[in-house]
């Protein structure tokens, strides 16, 4: 089941800075995680924390703090709540 979601002021701050492109040097051979893996990191813990799947974001066109995703199994048998907007 597919549901709408809307982050935060942080929560899109920290999805927002997960993304951008820092300089660095590679030094031993070790090189940072990229933007995209980091992008992907936080909307794994943004997953958790609201309780979709995360790698089924989609955006909504309502703006760049709102977008739809696959609600986790666990919670999808529930009945929605008022607050949910459902």
């Amino acid at each position: 089941m597919r549901r709408e979601y809307t982050l935060s002021e942080e929560q899109l701050e920290r999805l927002l800075e997960a993304g951008r492109q820092v300089p660095y040097l590679v030094i031993g051979g070790v090189v940072p995680r990229s933007p995209h893996e980091k992008a992907n990191a936080v909307w794994q813990q943004l997953a958790h924390e609201m309780e979709f799947i995360w790698d089924t974001v989609e955006p909504t066109g309502k703006g760049q703090n709102v977008f739809s995703a696959e609600v986790e199994q666990a919670l999808a048998g529930q009945p929605a709540n008022e607050e949910d907007g459902a």
